[in-house]
């Protein structure tokens, strides 16, 4: 009887220990990042950027899934959905944030139902003005605007966009009146400024408008981070000007509400080391992206304050998805 007792209790050890052993390892199989966006734009190539090395710090390959749609929120809603146990993480940028604000059907609580890993990197959003503006800083161009009867016009790459609900929060605190003309992508917006349809612009600095500021058709007149970007060396901040102000295109990585704090520190400390590497820096510095690192409360308190200031905007000027 002894015997028979002793084995049930070294097999039941046996079982516990090995139990506690299999939840300890992490990973072991393939980790599925879910980007929100098509391949080839900027949150893929981002990844695509980080995956390899990423999957060496982790000791398990990098799968990469693209899922547009809705703003983000299809792939936003697949990865809440997922179970919480690391392997199905999100790659989003500041869309997931709005698209629950814009749309209550949107089908998930960016705070609720995810856990943050990390930021990676921020693009910063420039002011630029057509040349024939009469102001080569910030501050002559909101004085200018402020005594326009009808004030000015601004272009964005679509209603609800980040850089529309950034130009209404940037409009409210410099105290202008600016009306919104949406367009459809990026590069049309610039054309905008540049013909003079419009006659500012806030956005992501690409290769194309920053080429037609040096050739004199466009005015740089301020970059919206809180110190001065590398992105565009010599260019003053925004929040100068307007104190607090703060407009930047980040991106991060989010796991499902509920995966363990290991798990979480884990995957934080492997990103920490990716993006620490030099030739990933340099590469994202060459993309226009200033490469970021931060732990899970810090990106977390980000994505609050950020979510509150949308928040704001988007109730107070009645701001809806098209």
């Amino acid at each position: 009887m002894a015997r028979k007792t002793n084995a049930s209790i070294i097999a039941l050890t046996c079982l516990v220990v090995g139990t506690v052993s299999a939840q300890e390892v992490f990973p072991n199989r393939p980790i599925t990042i879910v980007v929100p966006y098509a391949a080839g734009g900027t949150s893929d190539g981002q990844v695509r950027m980080l995956q390899d090395a990423l999957g060496k710090e982790l000791g398990q390959p990098i799968v990469v899934e693209n899922k547009p749609g809705a703003s983000g929120a299809i792939a936003a809603l697949q990865v809440a959905r997922a179970k919480p146990d690391g392997y199905t993480l999100l790659y989003p940028n500041n869309g997931v944030l709005t698209a629950p604000l814009l749309n209550e059907k949107a089908g998930y609580n960016a705070f609720k139902d995810f856990k943050p890993i990390g930021q990676t990197s921020a693009v910063p959003m420039v002011l630029v003005t057509n040349k024939s503006v009469p102001a080569t800083d910030a501050k002559s161009f909101f004085d200018y605007a402020r005594k326009q009867p009808n004030g000015v016009m601004y272009a964005s790459a679509g209603t609800a966009s980040y850089g529309h609900l950034s130009t209404v929060r940037l409009a409210q605190l410099a105290g202008i009146k600016a009306e919104h003309v949406p367009y459809k992508g990026e590069a049309a917006t610039t054309l905008a400024v540049r013909t003079g349809e419009v006659q500012m612009l806030l956005t992501t600095p690409s290769s194309s408008m920053l080429g037609q500021v040096q050739q004199g058709n466009l005015t740089l007149l301020g970059v919206a981070t809180a110190e001065p970007s590398p992105v565009v060396p010599g260019v003053p901040t925004l929040n100068k000007t307007i104190s607090g102000y703060v407009a930047e295109a980040w991106f991060g990585l989010l796991a499902p509400a509920g995966t363990p704090d290991s798990v979480i520190s884990k995957i934080n400390a492997a990103l920490a080391k990716v993006m620490a590497d030099e030739g990933i820096k340099n590469r994202l510095l060459a993309t226009g992206a200033v490469p970021r690192t931060s732990t899970p409360a810090e990106f977390s308190k980000l994505m609050k304050t950020e979510s509150d200031q949308l928040q704001e905007i988007v109730t107070k000027f009645n701001i809806k998805a098209e």
